[in-house]
């Protein structure tokens, strides 16, 4: 599948992918900065910005679609960064791929399959119909009923588009996410590890990455670094943005051996 995707820069390649219901456009400042000093494309993964669509999206189909882009891009190898649903679909193509990936970034997703936690995030999502609105006040009071966050209701409604007759449509593939959404909360499963240089971000806020987690996620990758972001949930980068860059940069410009020891907060 050919995926949407914007680049910045020139030198060694980095690859951003997103997190469930986002899109690439989530990611454009941290791109924009990458550039400066990498070769830096941010991906929509299938079903997400303006990717095609499909009626599946399991983790080795998201990963052939981003090894699809490397080739056609020209990418031998590329170092991965990945948020959420992202950091899964990085996880699986590193684990199945290792010769692909110099190093991988993994923010605010564990290994381990997840619980369903979205339930009224798709509710909201399904109560709005774009033919029937006339504005994004109108969406997002609706969505309000079942998500009282308004930080969330703005990051999902940065879906919502105009269409061709100047009404509105959802820009991703509901129905096809929900479909599919008890597949992309399974775990990650894998016979091998990916020995390379890995970073996992957290959100001191967040309990998507835990304590627990660490034992499996070392065994999948032996090398495996943490940084604990304080002051930042599960959006790590749009929470603390500042201190999310310093610990990506430092990584990407370590060799490994030199940087944060596993556990340790910037």
């Amino acid at each position: 599948m050919k995926l949407n995707f914007r680049k910045y820069g020139e030198g060694e390649p980095v690859i951003i992918l997103h997190g469930l219901l986002g899109s690439l456009d989530n990611w454009a400042t941290i791109g924009r900065s990458l550039g400066e000093l990498f070769k830096t494309h941010i991906v929509d993964l299938r079903n997400h910005g303006q990717s095609p669509h499909s009626d599946t999206m399991s983790f080795s189909e998201m990963a052939g679609d981003v090894i699809e882009l490397m080739d056609d891009e020209g990418m031998g190898k590329a170092s991965l960064i990945g948020h959420s649903l992202g950091g899964k679909v990085a996880m699986q193509l590193a684990l199945g791929h290792s010769e692909r990936v110099v190093k991988l970034i993994v923010v605010d997703i564990a290994p381990r399959a997840a619980s369903g936690t979205y339930d009224n995030v798709f509710k909201g999502l399904f109560a709005v119909d774009p033919s029937a609105i006339q504005s994004r006040d109108q969406a997002d009071a609706i969505m309000a009923q079942y998500l009282p966050e308004v930080r969330f209701r703005q990051f999902l409604l940065k879906n919502l588009t105009r269409n061709e007759t100047g009404g509105f449509r959802w820009r991703m593939n509901l129905e096809g996410i929900f479909a599919n959404y008890a597949k992309i909360n399974l775990a990650i499963k894998s016979d091998h590890t990916f020995d390379g240089d890995v970073l996992f971000v957290r959100g001191k806020r967040s309990n998507y990455v835990t304590d627990g987690d660490m034992p499996r996620i070392r065994q999948l990758f032996p090398k495996v670094n943490l940084v604990t972001v304080t002051g930042a949930a599960h959006w790590v980068h749009a929470d603390a943005p500042e201190a999310f860059q310093k610990a990506v940069l430092d990584f990407l410009r370590s060799d490994g051996k030199s940087f944060i020891r596993p556990g340790a907060s910037p």
